[in-house]
């Protein structure tokens, strides 16, 4: 399948925007009440909170389009834009996602493995990332990929706290991984 992985800048903000509102209702309704995902929505994607992530150096977003339409993006975070220090030296892949039309197609590994060749070609020692506990398919997805649960933390999706595994991947032979806490 041919695909192109374009760095998205602030001119894409509307449908970043809308790809993200649309994925994140998509994979978390199930799990979250109507008005918390309202909110949620609402306030983590405001056009103007997208716009200074965007513009934030340490941190990149990409869509992935297949044939001129966008199947998906990644947003990855290095320093100070990580949503946690978890690691020294690490990249966060703080968003994942695809359009349900664009599943189950290998679309997900292509993401995964862009952002694994920019943590390497930066010369990061680990990648991270949360992944929400009733997840299970992309628990599975993130396993096949060689990460291992190392801590967990707490996920506010409206008024609902609901619990994110971190898991990291090592990228250096080198390194051990050590649970932080409550593995």
């Amino acid at each position: 399948m041919k695909y192109e992985i374009k760095a998205i800048t602030t001119a894409d903000v509307k449908e970043l925007q809308k790809v993200s509102r649309e994925t994140f209702k998509t994979t978390f309704d199930p799990y979250t009440a109507p008005d918390d995902m309202k909110r949620f929505l609402e306030e983590d994607y405001q056009t103007e909170k997208l716009i200074r992530e965007i513009e934030n150096p340490n941190s990149r977003f990409y869509f992935l389009m297949v044939k001129g339409k966008i199947a998906g993006y990644l947003k990855i975070n290095v320093g100070d834009a990580q949503t946690e220090q978890l690691r020294d030296n690490a990249l966060e892949v703080e968003r994942i996602y695809l359009r349900t039309n664009f599943q189950h197609r290998g679309l997900g590994n292509v993401l995964f493995d862009f952002a694994e060749k920019t943590a390497r070609e930066e010369g990061k020692d680990y990648m991270w990332l949360g992944v929400y506990e009733k997840n299970i398919p992309a628990q599975y997805f993130y396993k096949r990929h060689g990460f291992e649960k190392v801590s967990q933390h707490t996920f506010q999706v409206g008024s609902d706290p609901q619990t994110d595994w971190l898991l990291v991947k090592k990228l250096s032979p080198d390194l051990k991984l050590k649970c932080n806490t409550k593995c």
